[in-house]
């Protein structure tokens, strides 16, 4: 094989970059695919979805890590997507702040969320 296409001109390589962008969306919607109907599942077999029903839920160590992936799943495949939208709609000096401020925001609500499993697996209101 040569590396050509079947018209003579020099076949190009995927950039690495895309097809690890393409791989990461697809992993993070298989974990969704999985964790969502869980989560729904969770939330309409509780008794009541009163504050201690929930947080009760939330504090068991299962659930916990579930609920941490699912989130954090969530997140990495918002994060995924809202860059695939600034690379194509953002353009000039604004792309890269826009870039990094959405990156930032992304990392803070996954940082905010462990946190807040974290302080309710304690015990913590």
């Amino acid at each position: 094989m040569t590396g050509r296409s079947p018209h003579g001109a020099a076949a190009a390589r995927p950039d690495p970059h895309a097809t690890r962008h393409w791989r990461n969306q697809r992993l993070s919607a298989i974990a969704l695919l999985l964790l969502g109907p869980w989560f729904i599942y969770k939330l309409l077999t509780l008794p009541a979805l009163d504050y201690a029903t929930v947080t009760a839920w939330i504090a068991e160590p299962l659930q916990a890590l579930l609920l941490l992936l699912f989130a954090w799943s969530a997140l990495w495949h918002s994060a995924l997507g809202v860059q695939v939208v600034v690379d194509d709609y953002i353009g000039g000096r604004l792309h890269v702040p826009t870039a990094r401020l959405l990156q930032v925001s992304h990392w803070a609500a996954a940082i905010a969320v462990a946190w807040s499993i974290w302080i309710i697996t304690q015990g913590g209101a």
